[in-house]
């Protein structure tokens, strides 16, 4: 193969292509249309597509749309559009327009009427870019628990239960809000499962109760949990006239990247396991699965975690999790490894993730950084960015957890 790295690249693109938001969200709706007139409400970090694939199918039935999403994901032009309300929101922290964008969601759903379908566009990003608090929390509170769930290597589902506590809309809580109408839900998962309970944190879909480990929290949050309201149960939100969907997930991703792999001659095993826990960890088991395995494509996929220090340096979980396995890798000329987000950032960054290699440690080296040393400070992308192995790819126009597709050659290829 004459240029490994761009065949690595080319399976990522191929697997974002097939759960891009806008053509996942227009298939579904050209087979299954809500009646009537439609308002829509699109949040996360895949609003905007999916929003555009709603109005391609919906037409002029489309009468409005509440559009909620991160700076910079916003599409060209759609801000402009008559009937579409645009708002901008904190990520992956929470901020004032979080507060700001809960409220005009509660305003958007009590002006439709009652005989117009409710159309929900939900995916990653939902549970911090829009919020509705409790009596007693504030949002100091609120952007101090998430600080803390970033950095306490917590897994997703963990983080949700938490947040959930502290919401007046999430866990369910929403549903409560749109009882009478017609509402379709159609979702991008990031999460383990693709629960629609977990997605977003479950503005509209209510789960069995779960508890917190409560020895892993510090002092303050136990005290801001004391005055937070129960959540409803799921029968409570079972009996609203609303419909959920799963347009696009994890599974969807890897079977494209496969296909991509085997129309480029290469042979490609999708690996049962869900990537989880510590990057790092994750990381040098799947470098050494790549070196010990048969020549060909692997693909894993899911989300591990990052404990961060106190003051951690550039870059994100995949990151982590590439340049733990670069150590794996070295020396050898024959092996490769992406470790991406498919929304297109890795922690606070402007990165995806990496693409590494056998000669990634000794490149990096070359500007006097010290592998161990980058990983124990969390600082995985100022290596990788003096090797040159960082991945950009800007939004993506979707969010299906994380991808690792590792390259392995024969030797004598």
């Amino acid at each position: 193969m004459s240029n490994a790295r761009a065949a690595v690249l080319d399976i990522f693109y191929a697997a974002l292509a097939a759960v891009h938001g806008a053509a996942r969200v227009e298939r579904f709706l050209a087979a299954r249309q809500p009646p009537g007139e439609v308002r829509a409400v699109a949040v996360g970090k895949a609003a905007g597509t999916m929003l555009e694939g709603a109005r391609r199918a919906l037409g002029e039935r489309l009468n409005s749309a509440l559009l909620i999403t991160k700076p910079g994901h916003v599409p060209p032009g759609m801000a402009s559009l008559a009937g579409v309300t645009v708002m901008e929101a904190g990520h992956p922290l929470p901020d004032a327009r979080s507060l700001q964008a809960g409220q005009a969601l509660l305003e958007f759903i009590a002006g439709a009427p009652g005989d117009a379908s409710l159309l929900f566009l939900i995916s990653g990003g939902t549970s911090s870019l829009v919020e509705v608090l409790p009596s007693g929390v504030t949002l100091d509170d609120l952007r101090r628990v998430n600080h803390w769930l970033l950095g306490s290597g917590w897994d997703i589902h963990r983080m949700n239960v938490l947040r959930k506590r502290l919401s007046c809309i999430k866990g369910g809580r929403l549903a409560e809000q749109v009882q009478g109408r017609r509402v379709v839900q159609l979702l991008i998962s990031d999460v383990p499962g693709d629960s629609p309970a977990d997605i977003g944190s479950g503005l509209l879909v209510a789960d069995e109760p779960a508890s917190l480990d409560e020895a892993l929290m510090p002092q303050w949050l136990h005290a801001l949990l004391e005055n937070a309201p129960s959540l409803p149960d799921s029968k409570t939100t079972a009996g609203a006239d609303i419909e959920n969907y799963i347009v696009a997930s994890l599974d969807l991703a890897l079977s494209a990247a496969a296909e991509a792999a085997r129309n480029m001659g290469c042979s490609a095993q999708i690996h049962a396991e869900r990537l989880s826990g510590d990057a790092a960890t994750a990381g040098r088991h799947l470098a050494r699965v790549l070196v010990e395995g048969a020549p060909g494509v692997h693909l894993w996929g899911g989300e591990t975690t990052v404990e961060l220090p106190p003051v951690p340096g550039r870059g994100g979980r995949n990151q982590h999790l590439a340049l733990a396995a670069a150590a794996v890798l070295a020396n050898r000329d024959n092996v490769w490894l992406l470790a991406a987000g498919t929304d297109g950032s890795d922690g606070p960054g402007e990165d995806a993730g990496a693409l590494v290699d056998g000669g990634t440690l000794a490149r990096g080296e070359l500007d006097g950084l010290n592998i161990t040393d980058c990983l124990r400070r969390a600082d995985a992308g100022s290596f990788l960015e003096a090797s040159g192995d960082l991945v950009t790819t800007g939004p993506t126009g979707t969010n299906v957890m994380d991808l690792v597709i590792g390259l392995k050659l024969a030797a004598d290829a």
